[in-house]
């Protein structure tokens, strides 16, 4: 069973992605949902646990969830939330052929 956040670490994590990152939501969705979908135009973060991160993505009229496992495997306190999501990231930009912005 994943280990599960409290509630305002939650909040305060996804606050800070889709109000921060939200660009960076899109470029993870992109790089990681199935292409066969169609183009996705739109992604919030929309939750997280000790596994994973989830998005919910726009493409077109509908909307579905994505989740992406956390690259270097379960976690269990905040400051591996924004070591993984980061991970994400990069990994994302790999996938798109995109240089990663640096990280502070």
């Amino acid at each position: 069973m994943p280990h599960i956040f409290d509630a305002d670490v939650v909040t305060a994590v996804l606050r800070h992605m889709n109000g921060d990152h939200a660009a960076d939501n899109l470029l993870i969705a992109r790089a990681f949902a199935d292409p066969e979908g169609g183009a996705v135009t739109g992604a919030v973060m929309t939750g997280f646990d000790g596994d994973g991160g989830v998005w919910e993505i726009t493409r077109g009229a509908a909307s579905i969830q994505l989740r992406v496992a956390w690259p270097s495997g379960p976690i269990a306190d905040r400051p591996a939330v924004r070591r993984e999501v980061v991970a994400i990231y990069d990994a994302a930009c790999a996938r798109l052929g995109i240089e990663p912005r640096p990280h502070a």
